[in-house]
This record gives C-alpha cells, structure tokens and sequence, in this order.
C-alpha cells in the first residue's frame, strides 16, 4: 500500500537572517557623528568624516618601527559596519564603496548595500555619479619651492567640491598639504586670485592627466616619510583627495628626476668660479665647499642646482650642511660666503628679479649665525642623526619610567641618546680659541672676554676648564653676534661664560665665580642669551640637576664619568 505523501505548500529558498545590531553600537561616538554628518545639509560633513576613518586605517599609516602596534584595522571598520544594519553604517557604506579604488571591497560593500533599505539624501544615491570637473590649475612660483594643483568634482544634485593639493619640491616631491571646500573650481580660483599679491606668481590650467600623476606620486612618495608629514588637514582628507583626484585622466606622466652626472656638476662649478661672482674666491677650500652645495642642490633638496629661494637656504645652513658634512670648522665657516656668491650666479643665469635675489641673501644674513653655532657644536651627523631621531621619537613622557627620566635628562646634558651611548671621560684636549666665522667687528671684545676667561681658568681651574670655556665662547659669539654687540662689561661678559661651564659641570658657585671677576651682582641673567645663542635648552635643569647645554665637548671629564655611572645604573635598571 503506497504511503500518501503530506502536501507541504510551496518550497521556499531559506534567506541568510540579517546581522542583529550590537546592543550599545547606536550609542558610539562615531555612530552619533556620522548621524549628524548625514542630517547636515552640505555633503562635505559626511564625506570628510567617513574619508577621517578609512585614513586613520589605512595601512599605511603603520609604524615602521613598532612590532607589537595595536590600531583598528580597516578590515576590522568595515566588517564593524557590515555587521550592524543602522541607517548611519549604511551611508557610510555608500561613501566607503565610492572613495576606495580597490575594486573587491567595492564589490563586497554593494553586495551588502543591496539588502539595505535605509532612505538616504540624493546626493548620496548618486554619489557613484559625481563628476570630475575638466579643467586642472596649477598655482606655482619662480623660484618653485613648491606647487598648488587645483581639482574639482560635482555632484548630480549640484554640489561642488574642490580640492587643493601642495606639492614641496624641496623636500623631494611630496605632498605636505591639501585641503576640500565645498566650492566651484571657478570660485576658488578667483579666491585664490584674489589673494595673489606676488607678480612671481602664477595661475594656469594644466593637463589634467598630468596633474593627476604628479599629484598621485606626490602622494606615494610622502605616505614612505616616517614620522608622517602632517598639517591641520593632511592627511585627513586624503582618501578624499584620491577619490577626486582619480575621477581625472589617467595616461599622464609626472616628471622625472634630473640625474646630474659628476660631469654636469663639474661644468657648473667651473662656469661659476670663472664667472665673475666667483672669481675672487676661487681656492680649495672653496671648491670643496662648492662640491657639497651643487650635491645638495641636485640630490637631497629637488633636482636643480640652479635654484635657490629663502626656503632652500634655510634647510642648507640649519640642517643638511651642519648634519652632513664633516669638516674643519675653519672650513666649514667660509660655506655661507660661497652660497651667497653662488645664490647670485644662479639667480643671473635665470634672470630672476634683483628683488628675488636680495631676500634670499637676506635669508642667508638671517641663518648664519645659527648655522656657525651648529658647525661649532657636537652633533649626530649621518647614521647617527637618524638612530637618535628614531630613539627620541620612541619615548612616551607621559609612560617614561623613573629610569627613563633619568636617561631623559642625561640625554639633554650630552646631545641625544646615541652620544649618551657613546660617550667616554677623556681629558678635554688643549686646544686653541676657534676664530672662524666670527664677525670681524666683535673680535675686540670677544679677544677681551677670551683673556678675561683664560686668566680665570689660569688661577683656578685647569686644561679642560679652560678649553670648555673657549668652546663656550665661541660659539656663542658665531651663534649670537648681535650679543657682543651691546654696550656691557666684557669682564661680566666673561664671567657668565665661566658661570655657564661651572653650572654644567658642578663646579664653582657662581658666587665664587662673583667675586673671582671683581663683581658685586650675579651673572646667571647675562649668560641667557650666550645659553640661547649657542641652543642651549634650559628646562633640561630640571631633570638632571645641572644646567644642560646639550653638549658633551662642553662638559670636563669629572662630569663625564659622573654620567657615565648614572647611564649604566638606568640601563641595568632596564634589565640591559
């Protein structure tokens, strides 16, 4: 007897159940921003947020030197918004799917977006159609220390955005700053030309393909700084950007790099010395000298030796020249006579504006004294300069143990923490006073103040007393010319100088010191500004006790080997 089979109705396919919302998810912070993001009338609120939140995700963005840094991932975000179907996860969703170029999160994203229900603003359905505004300007400068590329999308419902990407072309073709304003392009570049005020400026269109490449290398080749660079906005809005920035052509070529053979170099250095800014200072030492400025000019600060700006200056004399070359002072301090007589050469050849030229050697004038200070001082130079950058940024002040603070303020008396590392208790040298790059017109006073602080160290102090003073004062008196300037005693001059090195050492007190020179009243305010002339920090007192110059070819043997003992004492501290 066959069985009858039970009739069961119509068989329907079984559908995967809708994630659940998490109990207290509509109740974040960012939730609640995105909900006010979303009710705001300009479109701006909601993509900046969400373009914030796939930034501060982004692989990118990771610590190069940090094995065990916890961050939200961004894979972690989105499954986050994939799994809680609220109104606010969904619009950012929709921006998510149209700011990213990877086009399996894309997919991905939509695949979810199609089981969502949630009204959204028209502007926001039609985000996927937004539409790049044709034209592409550039906002540049003679002296090219860097470019504005303009771009620009509008929306279906009307609404503008546009963009303002800067290029720094001394620091290799990086991006440094951008910015997205709700405006037409038309309107922000009449802005902009409102705002133009320098007749070596110009605004132009260029080719949008070619824009694009600059812009998106630009990109690529700052995301590879470590720390990142950072302004008020950047790099924020840079998922904004690429999104606007990608809409344009693609098929451009950014420029390359100029490869200048040793050749090439060669001929400029012959044609500059031949020419008659640099006829009269033709010697060894300043082709030497030259050499380095054409090696910074065409590898390390852009690609043309022949350009030369207020900027460019700066970064010679107070970093790379200091940081980099290794040199007798002697010769060290001729550099800046060079680079004016090339800065005019330069300018000559490219018909730049006398105006142009007279403030950029007017920039020189102003970095001279900083510069000569530098050249005097112990500092990290090379691999050495990067490790202590590396070691410095490392310390968190707000997690520092007692150890660490102790380390801390070594590091501020000796110069950094590789020369803490480093540092030894040999006798300082008997070494003559360092006369190089000192102005001409201060040298009766500062040969006063050396006789003066010679005679002192002759009756109460020693050989390295001695030297630490010359090394004091000449810094101080390449450092901060101005201050030998003024009508003061160059006794009380002396005695700071002698104040100064008995403070970092624990030597004298400074009444000692006082009455030693003839004086009634203390010297501590007259050393100031010699302290800030040769960049001493002061706070640096605080943790270690003595007055920190920052310097260990300052400090006398004694103080070295007290040093010494406290470093190896923190180090086993740390288990080292």
């Amino acid at each position: 007897m066959s069985k009858k089979r039970r009739h069961r109705g119509p068989q329907r396919r079984s559908r995967p159940h809708p994630a659940q919302p998490r109990e207290g998810f509509a109740e974040l912070e960012v939730v609640q921003e995105i909900r006010r993001a979303l009710r705001s009338d300009e479109p701006l609120d909601l993509l900046a947020l969400v373009g914030g939140l796939l930034e501060a995700t982004d692989p990118r963005n990771r610590d190069p030197f940090s094995e065990n840094e916890r961050a939200t991932t961004r894979e972690q975000l989105l499954e986050s918004f994939i799994g809680t179907p609220f109104a606010e996860t969904t619009a950012a969703l929709m921006v998510w799917r149209s700011l990213i170029g990877d086009e399996i999160t894309k997919a991905r994203i939509a695949r979810e977006l199609t089981n969502r229900r949630h009204p959204m603003p028209l502007w926001l359905n039609g985000l996927e159609h937004a539409v790049a505004e044709p034209r592409v300007f550039l906002l540049t400068h003679v002296l090219k220390d860097g470019d504005d590329y303009l771009f620009a999308v509008t929306l279906p419902t009307g609404h503008c955005l546009s963009a303002l990407v800067y290029i720094d072309v001394n620091m290799g073709q990086v991006v440094k700053d951008a910015f997205v304003v709700p405006e037409s392009l038309d309107d922000l570049v009449i802005k902009l030309g409102g705002l133009m005020n320098d007749r070596d400026q110009s605004l132009t269109r260029t080719d949008p393909a070619h824009g694009r490449a600059e812009v998106e290398k630009a990109i690529a080749t700052a995301a590879l700084f470590w720390p990142p660079i950072t302004s008020d906005s950047w790099p924020m809005c840079r998922p904004l950007v690429e999104w606007i920035v990608r809409m344009q052509p693609d098929g451009g070529q950014a420029k390359d790099v100029v490869e200048w053979s040793d050749k090439d170099l060669a001929e400029i250095a012959d044609d500059f010395f031949a020419s008659r800014f640099g006829r009269s200072i033709d010697g060894e030492d300043e082709r030497d000298l030259m050499d380095n400025i054409l090696w910074f000019a065409s590898s390390y600060s852009g690609d043309d030796p022949y350009r030369w700006s207020n900027v460019r200056v700066e970064i010679l004399l107070e970093d790379w020249f200091p940081r980099k070359i290794v040199a007798p002072t002697a010769q060290l301090a001729k550099m800046p006579d060079v680079l004016r007589a090339y800065v005019r050469y330069c300018h000559d050849v490219q018909g730049i504006r006398t105006d142009l030229t007279a403030h950029t050697l007017a920039a020189i004038d102003h970095h001279e004294p900083e510069y000569q200070r530098l050249i005097r001082s112990e500092r990290e130079q090379g691999a050495a300069a990067i490790a202590a950058a590396v070691m410095n940024s490392s310390l968190d002040s707000d997690e520092m143990s007692l150890e660490e603070l102790i380390l801390s303020g070594l590091d501020a008396e000796v110069g950094g923490r590789v020369r803490l590392q480093s540092l030894d208790d040999d006798p300082l040298p008997d070494e003559p006073f360092e006369w190089a790059g000192i102005p001409e017109d201060i040298h009766p006073v500062v040969a006063e103040m050396l006789e003066a602080c010679d005679h002192f160290a002759d009756e109460v102090g020693d050989v390295e007393y001695r030297t630490a003073m010359r090394r004091f004062l000449s810094r101080a008196a390449a450092g901060g010319p101005w201050i030998f300037r003024r009508r003061a005693s160059a006794v009380r001059g002396a005695a700071a100088v002698a104040w100064a090195i008995s403070e970092t050492n624990g030597m004298f007190t400074g009444k000692f010191i006082q009455e030693s020179f003839g004086l009634k009243t203390s010297v501590s305010e007259r050393a100031q500004p010699m302290l800030e002339a040769i960049g001493a920090d002061p706070q640096a007192r605080r943790n270690s006790g003595h007055l920190g110059l920052g310097a260990s070819d300052l400090l006398l043997s004694a103080r070295r080997a007290e040093i010494i003992r406290r470093r190896d004492q923190a180090l086993q501290g740390f288990g080292v």
